[in-house]
């Protein structure tokens, strides 16, 4: 104890690590369980005709919404229903096309017994997961999935801690073995995250954010130096194409390019071709290629813009840091 009588602080280190290790060891333990059973689970999951609905009172409520919302955003169509609600109509929600995933530690939830009856004559396929494999749930399922664990973190052996863990992690393990079947990739992923910032990384290509037509700043191989700063100044991207009439591109003068252009003695803007100073081979990205390669091009090369190509390296578009920092992409 410390002076003014409160814990020391060690102590409640030494309670976290604690916490820490026995949930460690229950997620060992759960997880050595994996079997048959499971395999059971993740094809009556995968193969039901509608939707899984999650079921859970209390703690193992949270840990269902939660699951739930993990197999719908990884292409498993899911959603929780809270059993109190169920048995005032909520129960409507659930047709004979779902399969049901209950959470129970006990496996004796009044709640979620009371609906067994209805599912069975509605014909829903029930997986379970209990702390306690002969309980009433257990038996009454048609898979029943074995979540005890050990010992609870908690030192009073009362408040849900290893068991919730070890529920949510079963969750998650029928989440990603269903998505690794389905063949689920990072772009489904993003379709169901439209909105966050992960979403704009894996949807968002080159031709939503890049600048076209009269927006590119561009100028002609019979160019001046003079008639490239002029179109960079109008344009404010910090750059200017160089394209043979055809629009192939030909090189690249930047910001930088101008810094050591005008250290060359003699110079004269006016009349020095830009294709003597010019970059001859600047980076280059395709425009159905996502705005996130653009940024990682530029952070390995060190530089701010990029001029975009079709497959014929005919200029098409172009784009700054400031275009990906204004649809969040960086």
């Amino acid at each position: 104890m410390s002076e003014k009588g409160l814990p020391d602080p060690m102590d409640f280190a030494a309670s976290g690590r604690r916490v820490f290790d026995i949930e460690a060891d229950a997620l060992r333990v759960v997880g050595g369980r994996i079997d048959g059973a499971f395999s059971a689970a993740c094809q009556a999951l995968m193969t039901t005709t509608g939707r899984v609905v999650c079921v859970g009172m209390g703690k193992s409520g949270h840990v269902a919404r939660k699951i739930a919302a993990t197999l719908a955003s990884t292409g498993t169509p899911a959603f929780f229903v809270h059993p109190g609600e169920a048995g005032h109509g909520d129960l409507g929600m659930i047709t004979d096309a779902d399969t049901v995933l209950m959470l129970s530690n006990s496996g004796e939830t009044d709640e979620l017994l009371m609906l067994l009856p209805v599912l069975a004559r509605q014909g829903n396929t029930v997986v379970s997961m209990t702390g306690k494999p002969e309980s009433r749930l257990a038996r009454a399922s048609a898979v029943h999935l074995d979540v005890s664990v050990p010992a609870e973190a908690c030192p009073l052996d009362l408040a849900p801690t290893s068991s919730t863990t070890a529920a949510l992690a079963m969750g998650d393990a029928l989440a990603v073995a269903l998505l690794e079947a389905r063949g689920f990739t990072s772009d489904d992923f993003a379709r169901s995250h439209p909105a966050g910032s992960l979403g704009r990384r894996l949807l968002l290509h080159i031709h939503n954010v890049m600048h076209v037509g009269d927006e590119i700043p561009r100028v002609g191989q019979h160019a001046s130096l003079g008639d490239a700063l002029v179109e960079m100044s109008r344009k404010r991207l910090g750059m200017t194409a160089i394209t043979r009439e055809d629009g192939h591109l030909l090189g690249l003068f930047t910001d930088g390019d101008l810094r050591r252009t005008l250290n060359t003695p003699g110079l004269d803007v006016h009349t020095t071709p830009i294709e003597s100073v010019m970059t001859r081979t600047p980076r280059t990205i395709g425009p159905d290629q996502l705005a996130v390669e653009a940024a990682k091009l530029m952070e390995t090369h060190q530089i701010n813009a990029l001029l975009v190509v079709d497959d014929n390296a005919k200029l098409v578009g172009a784009l700054n840091i400031h275009d990906l920092l204004r649809a969040r992409v960086v």
